[in-house]
């Protein structure tokens, strides 16, 4: 039984590990593409190829008559959160080195628990609270405030991961009773119609890309890509179904106590990625806060797992 269990967790964490490169790979992408194009058509692009996928896993998973859940409201709700959570992560790519985004993005764990208390009704522990205290010196240290480094962008990742812990507790609230792949489907519904309302109203209001980069993603008209780009931002769906796959299958084989801190290798794929790709190189500091980030989320995730 022991055998079997650290042969789970082992399979586990190797799903994780790649689950979290295959969406670096992804962010490196939309890295890419953020000069050029909007970040809206990149995530109605994305949802487009991912729509067939989800469909197809929806079957597979319990059949097509499971879209018509009562809990559709909340799912939706769930949609337009994570809308948030990518749109405000994506658009700070083009302002920041890839490293602090990231790194800023997986303060997730210790916003879920600053939210489990008054959303869940869940227990704070000493622990969590001390998570808590050292997430935010991780953040300090990469923002720098008062020391003419600090960009407003930033907040975009801090944002991000705010409205993905939130969409978690969403979902540990009320999807006890609908699959992952229900859940995702009425997500990529958002992602695909959400964006291009939101174009329309820039287009029909002729509004104008102020000139800062992360505002530009979000309002820059829509244009036809180049087939090259196209097909990146097609191939970012791809990405999205498989790593959503392999996340889900990480956390169904091993135990999210051991598995769980592997979300934190993707501050390592990301980092040698962007080191290839845009020569970026992270300062000593970012590094510093990026472990007491990663020091945080593991806390927290421990500390939330005793408490349960």
């Amino acid at each position: 039984m022991l055998a079997s269990a650290s042969r789970n967790n082992l399979i586990g964490i190797a799903s994780l590990c790649l689950g979290s490169l295959v969406f670096s790979m992804q962010d490196m992408v939309i890295k890419a593409i953020s000069g050029d194009y909007a970040v809206t058509l990149a995530v109605s692009l994305r949802a487009v190829v991912s729509f067939p996928i989800l469909v197809a896993m929806v079957a597979l998973s319990g059949g097509l008559a499971q879209i018509a859940t009562p809990y559709w409201p909340i799912m939706l709700l769930r949609g337009f959160t994570l809308l948030c959570a990518y749109t405000t992560y994506f658009m700070a790519f083009p302002a920041l080195p890839m490293s602090e985004a990231i790194a800023l993005y997986l303060m997730v764990p210790v916003f879920v628990t600053l939210m489990s208390a008054p959303l869940l009704g869940e227990r704070v522990t000493l622990k969590s609270a001390g998570a808590v205290l050292i997430g935010l010196l991780g953040v300090f240290v990469i923002l720098r405030p008062g020391f003419g480094v600090f960009e407003p962008a930033a907040l975009l990742s801090l944002t991000s991961a705010a409205a993905y812990a939130y969409s978690m507790i969403l979902a540990r609230k009320h999807g006890a009773g609908v699959q992952a792949s229900v859940m995702s489907f009425y997500s990529n519904i958002v992602y695909l119609l959400a964006p291009i309302a939101f174009a329309g109203v820039m287009y029909a209001f002729q509004v104008q890309p102020p000139g800062h980069p992360s505002v530009d993603f979000l309002v820059r008209p829509w244009t036809i890509p180049a087939p090259r780009d196209m097909a990146l931002m097609g191939l970012c769906g791809v990405i999205a179904a498989f790593g959503s796959v392999l996340l889900s299958h990480a956390y169904r084989v091993g135990q999210a106590a051991v598995v769980t801190p592997f979300e934190y290798t993707g501050m390592i794929w990301v980092s040698l990625l962007a080191f290839l790709l845009f020569g970026e190189v992270p300062e000593p500091l970012t590094i510093l806060g990026m472990m007491l980030i990663a020091m945080a989320g593991v806390l927290a995730l421990r500390a939330g797992t005793r408490a349960a």
